[in-house]
Parts: C-alpha cells; sequence; structure tokens
C-alpha cells in the first residue's frame, strides 16, 4: 500500500476545512455542552464509516448511472442542514453569569449522535470524497483490496474523530466564554446559523463532477 502519510495529508486537508460538520459541532458544543458535541463527532464518525462501505459496495457508479439518486440525496441534506440552521437561529440564549438568562439548551446525546450521523449521511460530497480519494491508494500488489481499503477506511474514520473531537471541545469552550456576554451570544447563534443555512443552499445547487 502507498506511503499512508500520503493518505494523511489530503484527509488533514480536508478536516481543516471549514464545512457543515465543524459549523455543527463548535454549535453544539457552545450551545450543549462537551457531552453533546463529542456525541454528534460520534455521530459524524459512524456515517464517514457508513460512506466508507458505501463506496466500496460502489455507490458512487450508482450516483454516476442513476443520477437521480444523487439528486435525492443531495436535496434530502440540504433540506436537513436548513432545518438545523432554522433552529439554531430560533434557540434560546444562554444563561449570563449574572443570571439573567436561564433558559439554556439540556444536552441531548441520543439526539446529538443522530444530528452528527444524517449531516454527513446525507452529504453526497462525502460519499464522493471516499470514492474517488481512497481507490488512488489501492495497490494491485499490495495485498487483498478489501484490507487495504479497511485499512484506509478505519484511519479516514480515525482521523476524522480527532480532528472532531477537537472542534467539540473548541465549541464548548466557546460556550463557556459566551456566558459573559448576551450579545456575543446572540452573534454566535446568527453566525453558525446562517453558515448552516449558506452550506444547505450551496449543497442544494452541488452537481456530480
Amino acid at each position: 500500500m502507498t506511503e499512508l502519510w500520503l493518505f494523511f495529508m489530503p484527509l488533514t486537508v480536508v478536516y481543516l476545512l471549514p464545512g457543515p460538520d465543524m459549523i455543527l459541532l463548535l454549535q453544539t458544543g457552545a450551545r450543549q455542552g462537551k457531552g453533546a458535541a463529542l456525541a454528534t463527532a460520534l455521530g459524524l464518525g459512524v456515517a464517514r464509516g457508513c460512506h466508507v462501505a458505501l463506496a466500496a459496495l460502489g455507490l458512487a457508479t450508482l450516483f454516476r448511472t442513476a443520477p437521480w439518486t444523487f439528486d435525492v440525496v443531495r436535496l434530502a441534506g440540504a433540506a436537513y442542514l436548513l432545518w438545523i440552521g432554522i433552529q439554531c437561529l430560533r434557540s434560546t440564549m444562554l444563561p449570563s453569569l449574572n443570571g439573567a438568562n436561564t433558559t439554556i439548551d439540556k444536552p441531548r446525546w441520543p439526539e446529538a449522535i443522530r444530528r452528527g450521523l444524517l449531516t454527513n449521511l446525507l452529504n453526497p460530497k462525502a460519499l464522493l470524497f471516499c470514492s474517488v480519494l481512497m481507490p488512488q491508494f489501492i495497490e494491485p500488489h499490495g495485498g487483498p483490496v478489501l484490507r487495504q481499503f479497511a485499512t484506509l477506511g478505519m484511519m479516514l474514520v480515525g482521523v476524522g474523530l480527532l480532528f472532531d473531537s477537537a472542534y467539540a471541545l473548541v465549541g464548548a469552550a466557546l460556550g463557556r466564554w459566551l456566558q459573559r456576554s448576551p450579545s456575543a451570544q446572540r452573534l454566535q447563534q446568527w453566525l453558525f446559523g446562517s453558515l448552516l443555512i449558506g452550506f444547505a443552499v450551496r449543497l442544494t445547487f452541488v452537481q456530480q463532477a
């Protein structure tokens, strides 16, 4: 198999780029705390594992031969991101340190896992990324293809969990800092909500390469 560090480099670039997964983790950490954000990261990891399995089964080929399947997943993902963005804009503010605001989102870990799972699973770009990147690092004489695919897939999911956990912790720290300023809370709420809605609109217009 090609040196794994060559596979690690594009993964790092992708996970550092701002996207709906990162914004969801930061927003969840800021609103519901570290536990819920890490649960969201777990859901994202499960979704990436599903993408790896689907890529190995050739779902990307189905997208090319039946473009309407790609459109169904794309529009469903856009609708889900739009719904999350609207919920973010409508959510109540965090309590300030002086106790002026007493309403806060309670951490609901099963819901957080589901949000992470669906956000990534309904993003056809994530599946296409796996389907395009991973075969480039499969060597015909490097042993069983399935074993190589599994190794790359575990690396993809593992590296993603490391980055997602870091974003979850940053979001939780941001939430603690935001308790000092109601105006900063409102700015964060509108910023994250607007970004998620923007990603939803962009996903609506995504086309297969």
